[in-house]
């Protein structure tokens, strides 16, 4: 196992069990305690986790809010639907979208009308609740299966040859320095053909990702038209993206 993936894995394991032990990591990911202490330090100076004696555990309790997709679906509902419903205001009728996997995008196909519409997924939940709905035309990539999300170099290669309009994006942190980042590398190059392909992009995230980090960065904060959130991101959360240009509409779409 590269060390990408050793990674990759020890933060899927702090974010379910909240502490792990250096004996079970190694048993895990089938190293010797030596490389885990090595793969510790290394999460320890990017601020993901805080090495204690014996093992490690998270570095902060707001990381429990950046869940990877084993989240409950519940966490934040009323905030994710509140930001879906802000999404729908951007969706014009006929047009082609993406809904990139997550329970932000998944909350965007629920409150989607059964009209003509395209929609471009890879997350099966949404396949499932967008189904029924006759006159939306789901378009699949396809790849192989990580979790509820399909993911490879066969499904960015053919999102690439599609004609996006408009992709709404989940991420698991929002950070001013970080960008857009998430857990699961596998889900990097779908999401880089999402965001390199769609007229616009909007990223959605609820406003406990805001000044989180993950492991992997798969787009600038720049690269999206804007962010949308809900109204508990405030001031002190925005300012920093703001100042830098981004924008930021937590609560309602801004009047042009």
């Amino acid at each position: 196992m590269n060390p990408l993936r050793r990674h990759e894995t020890i933060m899927e394991m702090l974010l379910a069990q909240r502490e792990v032990t250096v004996a079970e990591l190694s048993e895990r990911l089938q190293v010797t305690g030596k490389t885990v202490r090595e793969d510790l330090a290394k999460l320890e100076e990017r601020g993901l986790l805080a090495r204690i004696h014996g093992g490690a555990v998270l570095a902060q309790d707001g990381q429990l809010g950046i869940l990877t997709a084993k989240e409950p679906l519940e966490r934040h509902h009323a905030e994710k639907a509140a930001i879906a419903a802000l999404a729908l205001t951007l969706v014009k009728p006929g047009a082609v979208i993406a809904l990139d996997g997550g329970s932000t995008t998944l909350e965007i196909a629920r409150l989607l009308d059964n009209e003509p519409l395209t929609v471009v997924t890879n997350d099966v939940r949404i396949i499932a609740e967008l189904a029924p709905k006759d006159r939306i035309q789901l378009v699949v990539p396809g790849g192989y299966r990580v979790r509820n999300m399909l993911a490879g170099a066969e499904a960015a290669q053919y999102v690439r040859r599609l004609n996006i309009q408009t992709a709404f994006l989940s991420a698991t942190g929002v950070h001013p320095d970080n960008g857009f980042t998430i857990y699961t590398g596998d889900l990097l190059e779908l999401k880089r053909a999402f965001v390199e392909t769609a007229r616009a992009v909007y990223a959605v995230a609820d406003h406990s990702k805001f000044g989180q980090s993950a492991l992997f960065t798969f787009a600038r904060l720049d690269e999206a038209t804007a962010i949308l959130t809900d109204a508990g991101a405030d001031e002190e959360a925005t300012r920093p993206l703001r100042a830098a240009g981004i924008a930021v509409w937590n609560g309602a779409r801004p009047s042009s």
